[in-house]
């Protein structure tokens, strides 16, 4: 008689709360979003202006631009946020999905807008900046 193999069903319910519970905590952090939206995205435009790693022509509509940025991800599906982010998902190894999200949207989005100059800097430093700032509102528990 044949020996009957089971899955180690364990190792599949300690991963899947794993899983579970980054996805919690993702959802808490843009949920989050709704209390800081106006502040963080101003932080996050000023921040970087002030780094020298956009150029623009309009202050105040970068400003609009990253609220706008917010206020998609709030309301975005999964697909859309996975879709956004995929050219740069192995940026850093453990990203906060805000910060992954802002700077996909400067890189894909922003770059082509006819307010901004240039972008300098690497996509690294740009997702330090912006991470920087994001942190200072909305803190993910590690």
């Amino acid at each position: 008689m044949a020996k009957v193999f089971r899955t180690h069903t364990r190792e599949a319910s300690i991963l899947s709360r794993i899983e579970s519970s980054k996805e919690h905590a993702r959802r808490r952090a843009i949920n989050g979003i709704r209390d800081c939206q106006e502040p963080l995205s101003s932080a996050i435009a000023m921040k970087l202006v002030e780094a020298d790693l956009i150029e623009t022509t309009n202050k105040n509509w970068l400003e609009e631009q990253f609220e706008k940025c917010l206020e998609q991800l709030i309301y975005a599906d999964d697909f859309d946020v996975d879709f956004l982010i995929a050219p740069i998902r192995t940026l850093v190894p453990n990203p906060h999905p805000i910060s992954i999200y802002v700077t996909a949207y400067v890189i894909e989005k922003l770059i082509n807008a006819k307010e901004i100059i240039d972008i300098y800097g690497s996509d690294e430093d740009l997702y330090g900046v912006i991470h920087q700032e994001v942190q200072r509102f909305l803190p993910i528990p590690a």
